[in-house]
């Protein structure tokens, strides 16, 4: 196929990229302008409201990643970018992709678990309903975003991203220098619920629902077994040889991080990746251990 990817430079984007080349797709990044153009790119800026709409044609799937990194400091500005990169570039690729003549199949759209809010420990799947706080709002209205494409016909998948293990990037690769140093510990009281999934079960699930044509609207991105985060703690110290006995407190997170480290950090959602396993997707890290040895090479 013929695959438009948005975000191929981020986390995900980067690892998803070369599997997709390597199973013989074309892949066609969708960059912002700037520096020397290279092959198969198609520019866009949704800052401005600019796309290459007509190098679209042609397209046979999307996988729609970009975004701006939620782990800082929530200021004003901070989630003004955080909604407009989600919501407004969703918007504007949604609306270049059903104005073509021949638009997509396909359409899988990163989306995120913070859909649910806090649930405590309650097990929470694609049909519980959102939750509270910024990121639940960002995250119902960043799906909203892709109806458009739904109602011309296309199949859009709104993949559920949970907190991804990879030693590249993203939460792990930030606490490692501290757990490395014997430092680290328990976040708040260690029961709040961390639905995780490898970097290589999230390629999994991407290339799964590009595959499976039954598959439609949300799609948890989780492994089956979420684990609290002192088990998470406690975990990593294992596979690592380090101790884990300096927890950071609930009022050191919100005065550190505010309102982000309150929703990310001490939040919690429970979530089961109910329809990706009943289409048929197998993980190949079910087990926080074996995933953390698996990505940390121990």
């Amino acid at each position: 196929m013929k695959i438009l990817v948005s975000g191929a430079s981020g986390l995900i984007g980067s690892a998803l990229v070369p599997f997709l080349t390597t199973g013989g797709h074309q892949v066609v990044r969708l960059v912002r302008p700037g520096g020397k153009r290279q092959q198969n790119t198609v520019n866009w800026d949704p800052s401005d409201g600019t796309i290459e709409a007509g190098a679209l044609e042609g397209i046979d799937a999307v996988v729609h990643l970009a975004g701006e990194s939620v782990a800082a400091r929530w200021t004003a500005e901070k989630k003004a970018r955080i909604y407009g990169s989600r919501v407004d570039g969703t918007k504007l690729l949604v609306q270049a992709l059903t104005n073509l003549k021949r638009p997509p199949k396909t359409l899988v759209a990163a989306s995120a678990i913070g859909y649910y809010g806090d649930r405590d420990a309650d097990v929470v799947d694609e049909d519980s309903a959102p939750g509270k706080g910024f990121l639940a709002d960002v995250v119902r209205e960043w799906e909203a975003a892709t109806e458009p494409a739904a109602a011309r016909g296309i199949r859009v998948v709104n993949l559920r991203i949970g907190v991804v293990l990879s030693a590249a990037g993203g939460a792990l690769a930030t606490m490692l220098p501290v757990f490395r140093l014997g430092a680290g510990g328990r976040v708040g009281s260690g029961e709040q619920y961390m639905s995780w999934i490898t970097i290589d079960d999230v390629i999994g699930a991407i290339l799964h629902a590009l595959a499976t044509t039954s598959v439609s609207g949300p799609l948890n991105a989780v492994a089956p077994h979420p684990v609290t985060n002192r088990t998470f703690t406690s975990t990593l110290g294992r596979v690592l040889s380090r101790p884990t006995v300096v927890p950071m407190p609930a009022f050191a997170v919100k005065l550190a991080f505010g309102e982000m480290g309150e929703e990310l950090l001490l939040g919690s959602t429970r979530v089961d990746p109910h329809r990706l396993t009943q289409s048929g997707y197998e993980f190949r890290f079910p087990e926080l251990e074996p995933a953390l040895r698996h990505v940390l090479g121990k």
